[in-house]
């Protein structure tokens, strides 16, 4: 079992910065993909990025250029660096950290409001 806390979300203007924190606890595999999505209202969640053990990162076209994701494995955390924001990223957003074994396992945090103001 996998638990995930994020923080670090809130208010800002924009133009302006955040960084979110996800906080693993648990069997994180040793393959695991860990990545942060968002939902705004009305809309589905969205992938944002995601970056495996390896390092390999996807980002979606929206964010390119404007946000970074990293994780330290050492501290089980994942990170997402977010500079230039616009009030279009405002959503909630949540980690997510998923591994293979037998079978996939799943696992979504509770989610850390973003709110973007003009």
């Amino acid at each position: 079992q996998v638990q995930l806390e994020e923080s670090g979300g809130g208010l800002v203007q924009a133009g302006g910065s955040l960084r979110l924190s996800c906080l693993a606890f648990g069997n994180l595999g040793s393959n695991s993909v860990m990545g942060w999505y968002r939902q705004a209202p009305g809309n589905s969640r969205e992938l944002v990025a995601r970056i495996t053990v390896g390092g390999s990162i996807d980002y979606a076209d929206s964010v390119k250029g404007r946000f970074t994701i990293s994780r330290d494995d050492a501290r089980n955390t994942l990170y997402l660096q977010m500079n230039s924001l616009k009030p279009e990223d405002t959503a909630l957003y949540y980690c997510n950290l998923y591994y293979f074994t037998n079978r996939k396992y799943d696992y979504w945090g509770q989610g850390t409001q973003v709110t973007v103001s003009p």
